[in-house]
């Protein structure tokens, strides 16, 4: 919340913070003035929340007179009402007041581009009947959106873009200062605090958790991935030696607390290149090391007034945790929550794996493209999968044999004009940002193991627009777990064809008529592109056709500038594996055509000059 606060200010947090406020709430007023003086139109719906989760709402909120701040949420405003003014928008203790239970508020914070990910954020939590939620709204667009579907939001006079910020831009650091400013905004009014990044879900109600630390004066996760505990007891912070990271972590109201968010502020006031992460890291690492006495689980810290506990990894997942190893299965406990860390494709990626997880809520238009579904069953052999050491060697001889049958299956969903569902992918190895011995000693990852698609493929570019005449028309494609997801219609699923390759010389091979409707419809191997387009004119209604394999099962487009803009876009949607140790240059490019290149070997590149994409 820069905008609330100067970096050079040395007047009380209340002071800069609302001084700034007004500033922000001046110039976003012609927004809300023009929208007062017209009837607000049908608002749209908001996600549909379960009927035992209405209940526990409707269970948990005592009876007091209706208003904006205590409306139920998903409740959106009577039709024909005016937009509040923008001083109803204000943070307030009296606001705060009207959402808190037991004294606790649940908040995140973002701009317009994370919608979809604050409507998932409140649907989970309201379907695990927690209600006492926030929302800080840093541009008018969501707070209009998020106040026309009834999620409760307050204006944070950030005066930010809708557009998303990426990792360690400048936008990305003032969101930053702006969570830092908003905890210093909130703590003074005497609630305990959960503060939640927007790109995290809840998958089971914390707040019972939380209150078995009452001594606690702050709970945080961490980048955690060797687990210090076999239970659902705090980390052993002795052995933690992951960052803390401030995505999730429950303050309460305490005088060393307070301090301690007072210093955060003025530290990332004064640089506005670092990273509020690392500087509190920094400074609860300033004094650590002295066990609470009578409660282990918890540390002395900051000041060494600060009692603080480390949330279990386990059941608290981090992105690694979670889609990766799975610890939380392994070791039979139920996770809280997941935060989509250590994925490699920006804010797609993110919502990507929140989706392959079913964790995700998307609109209904998602899960009924206009053309129509293909998917496919990946047929792995064997000795692929499980035969063998896992190296390097044997990590891409998996890889690239899926790589080269989801490559034909782009070529049909582009011919056919349908949206792909991905297959699950397989990996031997893990991905990070440094060289590692396949996986990180001391975690729980299993070889091999299902990879996040973001460990192979570029989730950001292939969702790019690029333009059609360099690179064809656009490829959509969903999840791996797309198929499953209880969302997709009754319609949808049982409208579908099933197709089997054959031989082109066994007599069985016809794909020209089929009489039997629960039987598969045989396709020749290798069929031509004009085979293709003619066979499956009949099924355009169909609303998924599904391959029983993709190996040899088209033989290539029939125009040679349609195949080269196909080569063009699907070459980028492959990314790289990552790192080799002990190299300068540990990583290694996939190739999606590496098959055409006798002789290709997995290697790192050896010069800076080789250091580049096998497209560019």
């Amino acid at each position: 919340m820069a905008a609330w606060c100067s970096g050079d200010s040395t007047k009380p947090v209340f002071v800069g913070i609302y001084g700034a406020v007004l500033g922000g709430f001046a110039v976003s007023a012609l927004f809300f003035l023009l929208s007062s003086f017209s009837s607000l139109s049908a608002p749209p719906l908001p996600l549909p929340t379960t009927p035992a989760a209405a209940a526990n709402l409707s269970r948990s909120a005592p009876a007091r007179p209706e208003t904006m701040y205590n409306r139920p949420i998903w409740k959106p405003p009577p039709r024909g009402s005016r937009m509040p003014s923008p001083r109803a928008f204000r943070l307030t203790r009296d606001m705060v007041a009207a959402r808190a239970r037991d004294g606790v508020i649940v908040v995140t914070f973002g701009n317009y581009a994370f919608l979809d990910f604050i409507l998932t954020w409140a649907r989970h939590l309201t379907d695990l009947g927690v209600d006492n939620l926030l929302v800080g709204a840093m541009d008018t667009k969501l707070l209009r959106e998020l106040y026309l579907r009834g999620v409760p939001v307050f204006d944070m006079g950030s005066r930010m873009a809708t557009e998303d910020a990426g990792w360690g831009s400048p936008t990305f650091h003032k969101m930053g200062r702006e969570k830092v400013l908003l905890i210093n905004a909130l703590l003074p009014f005497g609630y305990e605090l959960l503060m939640c990044d927007t790109d995290m879900v809840w998958l089971k109600n914390p707040l019972p958790y939380l209150a078995r630390y009452p001594d606690a004066d702050l709970l945080t996760s961490s980048d955690q991935v060797i687990p210090t505990v076999t239970d659902d007891s705090l980390e052993n912070w002795r052995e933690v030696t992951g960052a803390f990271n401030i995505g999730i972590f429950h303050w309460r109201p305490t005088e060393p607390s307070k301090r301690l968010a007072k210093d955060w502020k003025d530290l990332v006031l004064s640089d506005d290149k670092l990273w509020d992460q690392n500087a509190f890291n920094d400074l609860v690492h300033k004094v650590f090391g002295q066990p609470v006495e009578g409660q282990g689980d918890l540390v002395y810290s900051y000041d060494g007034k600060l009692k603080l506990g480390v949330l279990p990894a386990s059941i608290f997942c981090s992105g690694h945790t979670y889609f990766v190893q799975g610890m939380y299965k392994q070791l039979h406990l139920e996770p809280y929550a997941v935060h989509t860390t250590f994925q490699y494709a920006g804010t797609e990626g993110k919502r990507h794996r929140l989706r392959e997880a079913m964790l995700f809520f998307d609109q209904p238009s998602y899960y009924d493209s206009p053309g129509g579904f293909l998917s496919f069953k990946p047929n792995i052999p064997k000795s692929l999968l499980l035969d063998g050491a896992h190296t390097v060697e044997s990590h891409f001889a998996l890889v690239n044999y899926q790589l080269k049958e989801i490559r034909t299956a782009l070529a049909i969903a582009s011919l056919l004009k349908r949206t792909l569902v991905m297959p699950p992918l397989w990996c031997r190895l893990d991905r990070m940002w440094f060289g590692h011995p396949g996986v990180m000693e001391g975690t729980m990852t299993r070889q091999p193991f299902l990879c996040p698609m973001d460990h192979v493929f570029e989730v950001h570019v292939m969702l790019k627009d690029l333009p059609k005449e360099e690179f064809g028309p656009h490829i959509d494609f969903r999840e791996y777990s797309f198929l499953e997801n209880p969302s997709l219609p009754k319609e949808v699923k049982e409208s579908l064809l099933e197709v089997q390759l054959c031989d082109v010389h066994s007599s069985r091979c016809s794909a020209v008529n089929r009489t039997d409707k629960h039987r598969p419809l045989l396709l020749p191997r290798n069929s031509t592109e004009e085979k293709l387009l003619n066979i499956f004119s009949s099924y355009k209604s169909v609303k998924i056709i599904q391959f029983s394999s993709m190996v040899d099962a088209f033989g290539g487009f029939a125009d040679a500038a349609v195949e080269t803009k196909f080569r063009n876009r699907v070459k980028r949607y492959v990314g790289l594996w990552c790192c080799v140790e002990f190299r300068e240059i540990g990583h290694i490019y996939y190739d999606m055509y590496w098959d055409e290149k006798p002789g290709w070997k997995p290697h790192p590149p050896e010069t800076r000059i080789q250091d580049h994409p096998p497209w560019s």
